[in-house]
Parts: C-alpha cells; sequence; structure tokens
C-alpha cells in the first residue's frame, strides 16, 4: 500500500506528460489547419470570366507549390454540381484538442484544486466551490456568446468583436477575484477554446451536414449555412493568439501574479488579435503595419508596467528569538524552505534567472508554506523535482524531515 501511494504522483506525473503532449499535437493541427484555411479563403482569386472554372461556379482558385508538388485549391461559391465521393471533414482535430485540454485541466488543476487553484488571499473557498467556479466559467461563456451571435449585434464584426473582447476581459477579472491567478488564465482560455470547439461543433460541421445533404438529395444548398459557418471560423481564428499565450502562461508567473492579473491577460489579449489583424488583411493583399505595431507596443507597455521593483533593502533575520526555545518541527521545516527554496519561491528571488516566482508558488512565510504544503511534499519528497536540478543541495535527511511533517499532519 505505501508503494503504492509513492507512486501515484509519479504516475499522474506520466498522465501529465501524455496528455499534454496529446494536447499541443492535436491544438497544432486544428490551429494549423485554421490558419491555412483562413490564409486560403483570403488569398484565393476569382477564375476569369467566362472561364471554365467559373461556369462550374468556382468563386476563386489558388496556384501552390510545397514539399515539391504544385496543389491547384479551388472554393466552390455554393457547392459543386455534384457531390465528390470522398469528402474530408476537418473536425476531429478541434474535438480532440478541447478533449485532451479539458483532460489536462482536471489533471492538473481539479486533482489537486487546493494547490493549483485557490489562493486564500484572493477566496477562501473549498476545492469543490473552485472547481464548480471554473466549470461555470466554460459553461456561461459558451451561452454568452452564442446569444450574442445570434442577435442583432453579429451582424456587425466591429461592434461584435469590441463586446466579446469585453465579455472576455469582465470573464478575467471576475475570476481573479475567485481563484489563484494561474487558474484564473488558464479557465480564461479553456472558455475561449470551449466556444472555439462548440462552433464547430453546433455551428460549422451542422451546418455542412446540411448542405451536404441537400445535395445528396439532389437540391441546392442553402447558402446561409456557408455563411455562418465563416462567421464562426473567423471568430476562431482571431481567438487563436489570444488562446495559444494563456497555454503558455503558466510558466510566467510575472503575468498572472500581478495585482491586476486581469488587465496584463486583457493587453496581451488585445496584442494578440492586432498582431493576427495584421495577418489577414496581408493575406488580402493589403500591409497595414500599424496593427503589429499596436500590437507591440501593448506588450512592451505591459512588460514596462509590470517590471519587478528594485528590493527593498531587508531587516536582519529575527532568528534569535526563538534561540532560547526549542525549534518545533515546523519552525525546522520552515529554516529548511528558506534555506533551499526561497531564493526562487519569493517575491523577488534572488537566484540568477528567476524575476518571479516558478509558477508563482511563494514559500517566504507560515501561510505560504501551508498552504503549499502538499506541492511541497510532492515536488521535494516523493518526486525530488525540486529545487530544479537541486541547485540548493537539499539533503535526503531534509527530505525526510519535510516527509514527516507532512506526513503527521504538516502541523
Amino acid at each position: 500500500m505505501e508503494v503504492f501511494a509513492y507512486l501515484i504522483p509519479y504516475g499522474l506525473e506520466w498522465l501529465n506528460l501524455i496528455v499534454r503532449w496529446l494536447h499541443i499535437i492535436t491544438g497544432i493541427a486544428w490551429i494549423g489547419a485554421s490558419f491555412y484555411f483562413v490564409w486560403l479563403d483570403n488569398s484565393i482569386r476569382p477564375p476569369a470570366p467566362g472561364s471554365e472554372l467559373a461556369r462550374k461556379g468556382v468563386s476563386g482558385e489558388l496556384w501552390a507549390v510545397h514539399g515539391g508538388g504544385f496543389y491547384h485549391p479551388q472554393k466552390y461559391l455554393v457547392a459543386p454540381a455534384e457531390l465528390p465521393k470522398e469528402l474530408h471533414w476537418f473536425k476531429w482535430e478541434a474535438y480532440t484538442t478541447w478533449l485532451s485540454g479539458f483532460a489536462l485541466l482536471t489533471i492538473a488543476y481539479y486533482f489537486n484544486a487546493q494547490a493549483m487553484m485557490i489562493d486564500q488571499s484572493v477566496a477562501d473557498l473549498s476545492s469543490l466551490q473552485a472547481i464548480g467556479i471554473g466549470l461555470a466559467s466554460l459553461v456561461v461563456g459558451w451561452t454568452v456568446y452564442d446569444l450574442l451571435c445570434r442577435s442583432a449585434l453579429g451582424k456587425y464584426d466591429f461592434w461584435f468583436g469590441v463586446v466579446v473582447f469585453a465579455l472576455l476581459v469582465a470573464a478575467s477579472w471576475v475570476l481573479t477575484h475567485f481563484l489563484s491567478g494561474r487558474a484564473a488564465y488558464i479557465h480564461v482560455g479553456a472558455m475561449i477554446g470551449t466556444i472555439m470547439v462548440a462552433n464547430v461543433l453546433m455551428l460549422i460541421i451542422p451546418g455542412q451536414r446540411k448542405m451536404v445533404a441537400a445535395m445528396a438529395a439532389g437540391g441546392l444548398p442553402d447558402p446561409v449555412h456557408g455563411q455562418r459557418a465563416k462567421q464562426r471560423s473567423v471568430h476562431n481564428n482571431y481567438f487563436t493568439l489570444p488562446v495559444l499565450f494563456i497555454m503558455i502562461s503558466n510558466h510566467y508567473a510575472m503575468t498572472y501574479r500581478h495585482e491586476h492579473a486581469w488587465l496584463v491577460l486583457a493587453v496581451i489579449m488585445a496584442a494578440g488579435v492586432f498582431i493576427r489583424h495584421f495577418f489577414n488583411l496581408r493575406h488580402k493583399g493589403r500591409t497595414e503595419w500599424r496593427y503589429p505595431a499596436i500590437g507591440v507596443a501593448l506588450l512592451l507597455a505591459v512588460a514596462v508596467a509590470i517590471a519587478p521593483k528594485p528590493p527593498a533593502a531587508r531587516a536582519a533575520a529575527a532568528a534569535a528569538a526563538q534561540a532560547a526555545a526549542p525549534v518545533s518541527q515546523f519552525g525546522k521545516v520552515q529554516a529548511v524552505m528558506a534555506q533551499r527554496c526561497v531564493a526562487c519561491h519569493a517575491a523577488a528571488p534572488t537566484q540568477p534567472g528567476f524575476a518571479a516566482a516558478p509558477a508563482g508558488v511563494m514559500l517566504e512565510n507560515e501561510a505560504e508554506i501551508r498552504q503549499n504544503a502538499e506541492k511541497i511534499y510532492k515536488q521535494t519528497v516523493q518526486l525530488k523535482a525540486m529545487p530544479l536540478a537541486n541547485l540548493t543541495n537539499m539533503t535526503d535527511d531534509e527530505r525526510a524531515l519535510v516527509a514527516a511533517w507532512f506526513e503527521s499532519g504538516a502541523k
């Protein structure tokens, strides 16, 4: 039983690794296909009037060379006159990306909500409450977005984009006032990802199925289905850069640990939208450098705004206060943390190469150590993954001390 309990965290690490790898692979396939088709749609040119292609109903074509071969993709205004025998559906790239992403969210966050989702300095929640808030954000995000798309606002691309961006910023603000910064960011990303895959599942693929069914029945497809699918596909295209940043944000605690983390995220997402818009216009033959300039300016502004302040001179350690009394078990653990961990896990790390505490975990005081007790035990005792590369030379006796403290109830 003891061996089994010891192997659980190791097994979860492997599960985390495999699912994360799958998520990245399928995400590349989905976003790559999205980028390609938006580029293709913006790059195709109408065939010559009266040409055979024009008579066939082709609205645009493109010649390309890749991998030693020539390609000639064509887009029909509504549909070809005859339904092809083989028709590829781009859907499983999206579905598998969301399924693997939700599995990863469950493994990394929901299985360890107390350490990964709860920051008691933000809100004193139970694990179930934190998970409930996270799941609710996914449902509410999609519902509000879809209702906006179906409203009259959905006909006005610019104002629709402004309102949806405001919705995401509002969600960021709410989540950072209930969850830890890291969990708040990842749930904003999960909300965007849910909207994107729901667009595919609920609108794009059903619309395409109706078009195919109409052709199979010998009728003419209703172009409205294609128009709706195109609208949602374009929305997904603009969501991609913000969601990609959020996927990697857990490595950059300087963003999600900031006191205005929601605003930091809003500015970075806006930068991604401006940069994506530049590429979309460029594919149409318009090069407008003001958009990437705005994006870069926003990134520079947020980098300056959240830059760490020079650490103030610290008072001499007050260890002498307990010199006359026996040191408690926790006192010994805290001393180990101070010697082996705090160089990195501090508000102002002294370890070279660290501008912020890794993963936002700080261990400078009793409250922080107790809040992260399970994570400390897992990383330093069970996995021996920390200190990173054992830079601070934590000894086996010190790991045993941490283990004894945690296993006795982390008193």
